[in-house]
């Protein structure tokens, strides 16, 4: 499998070993207890040198002030991001968080649209693509503020990810098997995982601090 960011060309070729040490250790224990493991229980090397690569080349683009937040995370910390990221096969190089969020909603409203409509081919499709939503350029770490970059916040992020794309794929198999009424049970519960996210991490969009 090749990189998510070949088509691009952007991807460098030789990647310094300015963050390897960092999250080499923390990827082959997720990769191990994950998702992203060979028929035989053992790490996928293919995956794990990928997933390595993906964070490198994300702490890369990051400024000083941000790298130091990062690399100070607990073990713990970079492990849970470095599964929420191996749960995703699209990146880009250019769009930003607000505007995979705003992708997100058109499969978010394409998915109620396929539940209304009893189309469990649309509602499945969408609930997949939400879940595995594109990640942005840099990751999702720059868009959360420097104050959200510690192990605390950032813990919360776990809970959110089962709330949105965990049930987004519940949805999805339970439209494919054509049970539209468990599909449409799970819209609620992706709301408000939605919402709960937004709370701590965005607020309003929009809002101005500078008025009274």
């Amino acid at each position: 499998m090749s990189s998510p960011h070949s088509q691009t060309g952007k991807f460098p070729k030789l990647l310094p070993a300015i963050c390897g040490k960092y999250f080499t250790a923390i990827a082959a224990a997720m990769l191990i207890n994950g998702s992203v493991v060979a028929a035989e229980g053992k790490p996928n090397p293919e995956k794990m040198q990928e997933l390595q690569k993906i964070m490198q080349h994300q702490m890369m683009q990051m400024k000083p002030e941000l790298q130091a937040k990062v690399k100070a995370l607990s073990p713990k910390t970079k492990q849970l991001l470095m599964k929420i990221l191996a749960q995703h096969s699209r990146y880009s190089d250019t769009a930003t968080l607000r505007q995979v969020m705003t992708e997100v909603l058109a499969d978010y409203q394409s998915m109620v649209s396929g539940i209304m409509t009893d189309n469990n081919e649309q509602a499945a499709d969408s609930a997949r693509r939400l879940a595995n939503h594109r990640i942005p350029v840099g990751g999702l770490l720059p868009y959360l503020g420097l104050e959200n970059i510690n192990d605390e916040r950032l813990a919360i992020l776990s809970g959110f990810n089962d709330s949105v794309e965990g049930n987004a794929k519940k949805l999805a198999a339970a439209a494919d098997a054509g049970d539209m009424t468990t599909a449409a049970s799970l819209v609620g519960s992706i709301s408000t995982g939605c919402v709960s996210c937004h709370a701590v991490f965005r607020g309003q969009p929009g809002r101005s601090n500078l008025l009274r």
